[in-house]
């Protein structure tokens, strides 16, 4: 594919008004990741409350799910029918959706809350890269892409705290209802000051490959959990789902390849920066996403940390991806080389899972803390090159369909992780069969009554955790290798400038 595309006229000319919009939109995306992050530390009190240790993984998991299946749709409803509304709906439908997850009874509906939460949640996560790559250019978009990267990660760093101290002070209800205002405020600020652009095209929205991709993704999302449902991967009720998403994914390359505006143009796949993109993001969503919830109960199962005190070692976490993500966007703004980032990331979150593989309850928790401000690091340098490089390759009048593929990876590879981190965990815990004083069922725990029991037995359930979460570091570190090796084969492509661009644009007008 070209690489010097010709420019556009930016979506807001008034440097002041993109800027209001730009906050605005990272306002949005602070919500929406905060949801992701927020309820990790509050989780064992979810669990404890409620039961059902086994759903511990589906009420993020549910939400990733429901945010994968519908992202290249809204990428695409962009394309088809302009950014401005297809935003605001989404954030409208996350906000209704946290209210839900608010007033939840049981497990079960928190987490069918959860999928209409991610409904939402998902249209916001694909139209702000997207809103970004109409106001920005291709270098310049490398340096707030950061700044949207690093909103993701104040909203990593604060909301494991927040939760804790919400779950703490208030209730674990009170960290859905806490998006409300936000929501109010995102929308009224962006539907003043956004403007809206309508697509040249005619809209022509492929029904049918939005269904058989949700189904798709469903089916293999359901499967990696299928341990936990139906006792085993091998199961005959698993291999039926692992069978049925297969063939869903045949049914939709089919679909995509007959329809005049699929939802993921085939055409996209010619170039191999987009194929290892969407291997590298995979991965790299199931190492940096699906880990989050995961780094929480860790803390809070084998060291007896409070969710509020856990939540403070996610501050080393998120502030090594800040670091990590700010210093890529600029150097990769200034170098136009991005292949070198994707590469070193994840060599570094090999390393760090492994080191954390290793922990025992003798390792001191500041040692802990410097293995996950590593791993954050690592995840930081790596975050940046996906989208920034997917949009470079991809046509302009396909960026919406190409962001929302990169971004249903991401949080695809997520989903499936954390089903799988959770049977790993799961089976280890049922499994380890020791019989511990005051514990009915481990599974039950919540990190009030672990604070009860005697040191005995709290010593007892950390040895159990700490066998339980080795194997859940290694598998993690085997899925981020797979993602370096497909980093390995990018082409070291380089970003234009915005004088290559005009230069592109001035050489295709026609002459005087």
């Amino acid at each position: 594919m070209d690489m010097s595309r010709p420019a556009q006229t930016p979506l807001v000319a008034d440097k002041r008004q993109r800027l209001f919009v730009f906050w605005f939109l990272m306002a949005a995306l602070f919500m929406a990741a905060l949801d992701n992050h927020i309820v990790s530390t509050a989780l064992p009190t979810i669990v404890g409350e409620f039961g059902q240790m086994e759903s511990f993984g589906w009420v993020s998991s549910a939400f990733l799910l429901a945010m994968s299946s519908v992202m290249p749709i809204y990428g695409k409803l962009g394309d088809l029918f302009g950014r401005k509304y297809v935003m605001l709906f989404a954030i409208v439908l996350f906000t209704l959706g946290s209210v839900l997850c608010g007033f939840a009874w049981s497990m079960n509906s928190l987490i069918a809350a959860r999928v209409f939460q991610g409904l939402g949640g998902g249209g916001i996560m694909v139209s702000i890269f997207s809103i970004n790559a109409d106001l920005f250019e291709p270098r310049e978009r490398a340096k707030y892409q950061s700044y949207s990267s690093l909103m993701i990660m104040a909203a990593g760093s604060i909301g494991p705290v927040l939760g804790g101290t919400l779950s703490d002070l208030f209730g674990w209800r009170s960290i859905f209802l806490i998006n409300l205002p936000l929501g109010v405020i995102v929308v009224t600020g962006l539907a003043l000051l956004l403007p809206y652009r309508r697509p040249q095209r005619k809209p022509k929205i492929d029904y049918a490959g939005a269904v058989v991709l949700a189904l798709t993704i469903a089916s293999l999302v359901t499967f990696a959990d299928s341990h936990q449902l139906f006792g085993s991967l091998i199961a005959f009720p698993s291999l039926v789902l692992l069978g049925f998403g297969m063939a869903c994914a045949g049914l939709w390359v089919f679909v995509e390849s007959r329809v005049p505006e699929p939802i993921v143009p085939l055409k996209l796949f010619r170039d191999s920066t987009f194929s290892l993109f969407l291997i590298i993001t995979l991965c790299s969503g199931a190492v940096g996403i699906g880990m989050v919830n995961y780094y929480a109960l860790f803390l809070q199962t084998t060291t007896g940390l409070s969710p509020s005190q856990a939540g403070l070692f996610f501050i080393g976490l998120t502030g090594g991806i800040v670091v990590g993500s700010m210093s890529a966007g600029r150097l990769i703004s200034i170098t136009g080389r991005y292949k070198p980032f994707a590469v070193l990331g994840l060599v570094m979150s090999i390393g760090a899972l492994l080191l954390l593989s290793q922990v025992t309850s003798a390792t001191p928790l500041w040692l802990v803390a410097i293995l996950l401000m590593l791993q954050g690091l690592a995840v930081g340098f790596g975050q940046q090159a996906p989208i920034i490089g997917v949009q470079n390759s991809a046509p302009r009048e396909d960026m919406g369909a190409a962001t929302g593929a990169v971004t249903l990876m991401r949080m695809g590879g997520a989903s499936i992780a954390i089903s799988l981190y959770g049977a790993i965990i799961g089976s280890s815990v049922k499994g380890s069969g020791v019989a511990i004083p005051g514990v009915a069922d481990i599974g039950a725990l919540t990190p009030k009554v672990l604070d009860q029991l005697p040191q005995a037995s709290r010593e007892a359930v950390a040895s159990v955790y700490f066998s339980a979460f080795t194997p859940l570091f290694f598998a993690a570190a085997v899925i981020a290798a797979i993602g370096l090796i497909a980093a390995l084969f990018l082409k070291p492509k380089r970003l234009p400038t915005a004088q290559v661009s005009a230069a592109a644009q001035q050489n295709k007008l026609p002459a005087p």
